[in-house]
C-alpha cells in the first residue's frame, strides 16, 4: 500500500502537482501518457532528456509543452555543422569608447533549453552545453557565469544514419537522464490530432498546470522518498550484470546507478509513494540504461538491442522481496 505523499494535501500534495503536468502536457501531444509521466519524472528528479525519434513525431512539442506546463523559461536552438559554443553561452562585447566588456548572455541562460538535433551540432558546440549540463555554469573569456535555476536539457536526436548526422559520444549520451522515443501514435491518437488545433500550436499558448515553485517541491518530495536497503542492493546487481554481460562491452557506469534511484524516486512520488518499490525501478529502467550501453560488436547483428538487453536484465537478476522493517514508519 503507497505512503501518503509527504503529508501535503489537496492540490498541491506532489503527486497532484506531477499528474496536472502529465495532464497539461498529455492535451497538447496525443501520446502513450506512460511516456509523458517518465518525461516529467525525468525532469523533477532533475535531469536531462534525451529524446531520440524520426522528424514530425513532436519531440518540440513535448518539450515546450514540458517547460510551458511547468511555468519555466523556455529556448530553442537549432543545432547545425557551423553552430559555435558562443552560440550557446554567449559573448563578451568590448565597447570602442574604453568602457568595461559587456557580457551578453546565450540561450543556455534558461530554464529549459530545448536542443533540436543535437546530433548535428559541431564537437565544440557539444563540449560547450557538456560542462552547461554537468555544472550548470558557463566559462566564458575566463569568467564562470552560473546558469538559472532550475537549468534542464531536453535534447533531440535523429536517427545516426539520417545525412548530416553522427551519433552522440557515450560520454555525453551518459549525462543525459533518460532517452526516450515517441513513435509513430496510435490511430485513435492521431485521428484526435486531426480532429483539433495543430498540436505546436496549442504548445505555445499552453498555461502553467502549477503554481510556481513546484518543481523544486516535487523535486524535495523525490529526495525525502526512502529507499531501503535491499532496494540498492537490487539497483546495483541490475548495474553490476550489465557489466558483465555478454553482449554488453561497456555497462552502466556509477553515473548511471545514481540516475536510476533518482529516476524511481521521481516515479515513486508520481504515483504517491514515499518509498521506492522494484517496480518503479523496473517502470524507469528502459530508459535510464538502453542510451548508456555499447553493445559488442556483432550484437546488433545478431538482432540484439540496447533496449532489449535491458529488458533481459529486468528478468533475470532476482527481484528483492519487501520487508516490514525495510518500509518506512507507519507503511505496511
Amino acid at each position: 500500500m503507497a505512503g501518503a505523499a509527504h503529508g501535503e494535501v489537496d492540490g498541491h500534495a506532489p503527486r497532484a502537482l506531477v499528474g496536472a503536468v502529465v495532464d497539461a502536457v498529455s492535451s497538447v501531444l496525443h501520446t502513450d501518457r506512460d511516456l509523458v509521466e517518465l518525461a516529467v519524472a525525468c525532469l523533477t528528479a532533475g535531469g536531462h532528456l534525451l529524446i531520440e525519434d524520426l522528424p514530425g513525431l513532436g519531440k518540440t512539442t513535448l518539450a515546450k509543452s514540458l517547460a510551458r506546463a511547468l511555468g519555466l523559461d523556455f529556448r530553442r536552438v537549432q543545432c547545425t555543422a557551423d553552430l559555435l559554443p558562443a552560440d550557446l553561452t554567449g559573448y563578451t562585447v568590448l565597447s570602442g569608447t574604453g568602457a568595461d566588456p559587456v557580457f551578453h548572455p546565450g540561450p543556455l541562460f534558461t530554464n529549459v533549453l530545448m536542443a533540436d538535433e543535437l546530433n548535428r551540432a559541431s564537437t565544440r558546440a557539444q563540449s560547450a552545453l557538456l560542462e552547461a549540463m554537468e555544472e550548470r555554469q558557463v566559462s566564458v573569456d575566463g569568467t564562470t557565469y552560473a546558469l538559472p535555476a532550475p537549468f534542464l536539457v531536453i535534447a533531440t536526436q535523429n536517427p545516426h544514419d539520417a545525412a548530416g548526422t553522427s551519433p552522440l559520444p557515450h560520454g555525453q549520451r551518459d549525462r543525459f537522464l533518460m532517452c526516450l522515443s515517441l513513435g509513430y501514435p496510435g490511430r485513435a491518437h492521431e485521428d484526435a490530432m486531426l480532429a483539433g488545433t495543430n498540436p505546436a500550436i496549442r504548445a505555445a499558448s499552453l498555461p502553467a498546470a502549477v503554481p510556481p515553485g513546484s518543481l523544486e517541491r516535487v523535486a524535495a518530495a523525490a529526495d525525502a522518498v526512502h529507499v531501503a536497503p535491499a532496494l540498492r542492493s537490487y539497483v546495483l546487481d541490475l548495474i553490476e550484470a550489465s557489466r558483465h554481460h555478454p553482449s554488453i562491452t561497456v555497462g552502466a557506469s556509477p553515473r548511471a546507478a545514481l540516475a536510476l534511484l533518482n529516476a524511481a524516486r521521481a516515479i515513486a512520488v508520481a504515483r504517491g509513494s514515499d518509498y521506492v518499490a522494484p517496480g518503479d525501478v523496473q517502470r524507469v529502467a528502459g530508459a535510464v540504461l538502453a542510451h548508456r550501453l555499447v553493445l559488442a560488436p556483432g550484437a546488433e547483428l545478431g538482432g540484439a538491442t540496447a533496449r532489449g538487453l535491458v529488458d533481459e536484465l529486468l528478468a533475470t537478476v532476482p527481484v528483492p522481496v519487501a520487508r516490514r522493517a525495510d518500509l518506512p514508519a507507519g507503511i505496511g
